[in-house]
């Protein structure tokens, strides 16, 4: 089995003051979900295997459709979904591509508070004329995403 490379996976961990089933919740619920991450997915349903879409709501991308599928969810441990990072150009089919994985996972952490993880990994299958451009820009999205969900988890 060959060894992922530094570049295959982004991982970003953040402790929340908050508990393991308020973030949850957060990441759970579709419409808190899309409340800090960005993204109208009122009516939608995070169950695995299916995919889950809605416009994003973030400025300068609103002309976008997110869309992914859902992988796995294990209350109140995990929730995973695949896409096709940084697919931002409504001239590409990005179907042919094989999408990244992204796994959320919750821990308990000292006082009450919980850690949460995320790992996008599959970069190395991502198309190599977009793949350090996609790991780049997601990369940098994930610094924020978690930024946005203690906001939010806070408020």
């Amino acid at each position: 089995m060959s060894q992922a490379s530094e570049s295959d996976r982004i991982e970003r961990s953040v402790v929340i003051n908050a508990s393991r089933e308020r973030v949850w919740r957060a990441l759970s619920d579709p419409q808190e979900f899309g409340t800090w991450f960005g993204v109208n997915l009122t009516g939608q349903t995070f169950i695995p295997g299916r995919t889950t879409r809605g416009p994003i709501t973030y400025k300068g991308y609103e002309h976008l459709t997110w869309e992914v599928t859902i992988e796995r969810v294990e209350p109140p441990n995990l929730l995973s979904f695949r896409w096709h990072p940084y697919a931002i150009d409504p001239k590409v089919d990005y179907s042919k591509e094989e999408p990244t994985l992204v796994t959320f996972t919750l821990k308990d952490a000292p006082g009450h508070a919980t850690m949460l993880t995320v790992v996008e990994s599959g970069f190395d299958k991502v198309p190599p004329s977009r793949r350090l451009h996609a790991f780049r820009m997601n990369s940098s999205g994930w610094s924020a995403q978690m930024e946005n969900i203690v906001r939010h988890v806070a408020s």
